[in-house]
């Protein structure tokens, strides 16, 4: 499964306006569960595509090391909690749960005008997340 680079379903309105900003970290306990989750992606990148609020995200998919990435923005913290909450993605969640090993999450506000947010910058978050972690 190659990459989703940046997309953008729905720009912001102005470079000034500050967006909600999602990084995730899931490893797969197994190579086959890393092919579940490759399979149910382009459900949820479709789902992205359409969801209102969206104003961009990434997948980074390294299958062979079980790991995925995703990077996100929206409008706000409810049109995430919209888009999590619907289909396919609510349900393609629970059933990773059978397979997942372990995830992580972090979540910021920036100015539509740091859009796209890089995979460095997601990446030194989610470490620095799971750093704070007792």
């Amino acid at each position: 499964m190659p990459d989703m680079p940046w997309t953008t379903p729905t720009p912001p309105a102005s470079p000034d306006t500050e967006v909600y900003v999602m990084a995730s970290r899931f490893e797969t306990r197994t190579l086959l569960g890393a092919l579940r989750f490759a399979l149910r992606a382009p459900g949820i990148i479709g789902q992205i595509r359409k969801a209102t609020g969206a104003h961009g995200a990434a997948l980074r998919a390294r299958i062979p090391r079980r790991t995925f990435l995703t990077l996100s923005a929206w409008q706000d913290r409810d049109a995430l909690h919209r888009f999590a909450a619907g289909e396919p993605h609510r349900s393609s969640s629970r059933a990773a749960a059978a397979f997942m090993k372990e995830s992580a999450f972090t979540f910021w506000t920036a100015k539509a005008s740091d859009l796209p947010i890089t995979w460095e910058e997601a990446e030194r978050r989610l470490a620095a997340q799971e750093q704070a972690r007792p």
